[in-house]
């Protein structure tokens, strides 16, 4: 998909992400050597964001398989239609079982889920994986499995093999360790909260009408924040929903009464906010 990490970061770009060169560096990489990629970071830094801004640059469709506690392979891999396949069997009542068995396992029954319809066909696809640490050990045996030969196999229908690879993105907000041979299969990347100054290029880029003067205040009183001991520091994402806050408030500086005021766009826990309210000196920012 890409010819150079110059490429990457500029195409990116004008898909509204900007990447840093470690992370322009890495997706380059992946492309070039047909490896998946592993994000890991803080929630809210652009993990799921950049795998969007892949897909959207390369004209891929986006497939996503969202991980939480309990997902099965049915839920990842594929199931069979129960209800249509029971419906077709009472239609046939004078078939024999291998008759109807013949028919009823086959594509019309079939429900693909995110993984199985990331290796079929051969349209150009980003696979998703977001929030891998969220499932189970057991899942990740089955990623591993198709991870490695990008292949599935249906025992009623064979093995079915991918035609073209999907970039594959997993992300992970390291609620739990991965393992180790997870991380084996895939390139690493982590994405932590960005510089200052990338940080005020991301605002002015989402917020087209936030001043260059407002985003920089902005963006430092968001790094005095996290330099603070808060149970949830704020994200990249916070600051641009401060960002918009402030300009539909129509304010234009940042001063001791509106920050304390919008607090809750940025600190999701009243301790945090309590917290902020006692040591935070705009004055010293």
């Amino acid at each position: 998909m890409f010819t150079s990490v110059d490429e990457v970061s500029a195409r990116l770009a004008e898909a509204g992400y900007l990447a840093s060169p470690a992370i322009a560096t890495t997706v380059f990489l992946a492309d070039r050597l047909g490896k998946p990629l592993l994000v890991e970071g803080p929630a809210g830094v652009g993990k799921t964001e950049l795998a969007k801004a892949v897909a959207a640059v390369a004209g891929a469709e986006l497939v996503r398989l969202q991980c939480y506690e309990g997902i099965d392979e049915s839920r990842a891999l594929y199931e069979w239609n129960h209800a249509k396949q029971l419906l077709r069997i009472s239609a046939g009542r004078d078939e024999t079982w291998d008759e109807a068995r013949t028919d009823i396992f086959g594509e019309e029954f079939l429900l693909p889920r995110p993984l199985l319809t990331a290796i079929r066909g051969d349209a150009r696809k980003v696979l998703l994986i977001d929030e891998t640490d969220k499932a189970d050990v057991e899942v990740e045996g089955l990623l591993l499995e198709v991870l490695s030969d990008f292949q599935v196999t249906v025992p009623e229908l064979g093995t079915v093999t991918a035609t073209h690879r999907p970039f594959v993105v997993l992300t992970s907000n390291a609620s739990r360790e991965l393992s180790e041979a997870l991380r084996r299969r895939c390139l690493f990347l982590h994405i932590g909260f960005p510089e200052e100054e990338l940080e005020r290029r991301i605002v002015r880029l989402k917020v087209p009408g936030v001043e260059e003067a407002l985003a920089a205040s902005l963006v430092r009183v968001v790094g005095a924040l996290r330099a603070m001991d808060l149970r949830k520091a704020p994200s990249v994402a916070e600051t641009v929903d401060w960002a918009r806050t402030l300009l539909a408030l129509g304010a234009d500086t940042l001063d001791e009464t509106v920050v304390r005021e919008t607090f809750g766009v940025v600190l999701k826990h009243q301790d945090d906010i309590l917290k902020a309210a006692a040591k935070l000196d705009l004055d010293a920012v």
